[in-house]
């Protein structure tokens, strides 16, 4: 079952340029669906660059390239970290979960020469060389955050008798920018101008391997057989 939540946590839209995000509620879309799940595997990242308002006991706290005055920007790392200590959290005091649960990592995008609203674009067709790859910046410090959270939640979770255990696919991932369909799918609404998919893996080699290392994961902790 694939539940679709991209912040984590409640959400409520004041238009389509900004987003409320209450960072200590999780959604209910799916915290109310995994508590008799064997797995549950959490991911979540590129929605978090979005402008967002930051709600916590209710109140607004700070905000994400909102502009409005009097309200500070706190950058997406604190909301980023926020959710995720939410959300992991959540999943470690559901009263009736007794599954394992992974955290995979965050996967980044291959924007080249300009961001992905400016002409940036993924045209690579081979993987990055060691030489040519670049784990840092924004990339490492989103990936830090989920560790750090998640390293955190694992400590709660133990004293449970749950299982947490991490998918670190942001490296394998940051070296395929040959991975994307590039600009032949996305087209802006009603607009005449046509943008690159730079973040989403829908060419082989990329996903097949991710596949993969899911099925070998999830194989090494299941009390049952898989039939391939």
């Amino acid at each position: 079952m694939t539940l679709w939540s991209p912040f984590l946590v409640r959400t409520s839209d004041i238009d389509n340029s900004l987003t409320k995000l209450y960072l200590d509620k999780a959604d209910e879309s799916w915290t109310s669906e995994v508590e008799t799940f064997d797995f549950v595997i959490i991911s979540a990242g590129q929605w978090f660059f979005r402008p967002a308002l930051y709600y916590e006991k209710g109140q607004i706290v700070g905000c994400h390239k909102c502009e409005r005055r009097k309200i500070k920007d706190l950058s997406y790392y604190y909301g980023y970290r926020k959710a995720f200590r939410t959300a992991l959290r959540t999943i470690a005091s559901l009263e009736g979960y007794r599954g394992v649960t992974f955290l995979r990592t965050f996967s980044p995008a291959h924007f080249e020469n300009a961001e992905w609203n400016k002409g940036g674009s993924c045209e690579r067709t081979r993987p990055y060389s060691k030489e040519q790859m670049r784990f840092d910046g924004y990339i490492f410090e989103t990936y830090k955050t989920q560790v750090e959270e998640f390293r955190t939640a694992r400590k709660v979770a133990r004293k449970r008798g749950l299982k947490f255990l991490m998918m670190d696919t942001t490296e394998i991932m940051l070296r395929r920018p040959d991975g994307h369909p590039n600009n032949h799918v996305w087209h802006a609404v009603n607009q005449n101008v046509t943008h690159s998919d730079c973040v989403h893996w829908c060419l082989p080699g990329p996903i097949d391997t991710w596949n993969e290392f899911l099925f070998h994961m999830l194989k090494m902790h299941s009390k049952k057989s898989f039939v391939s």
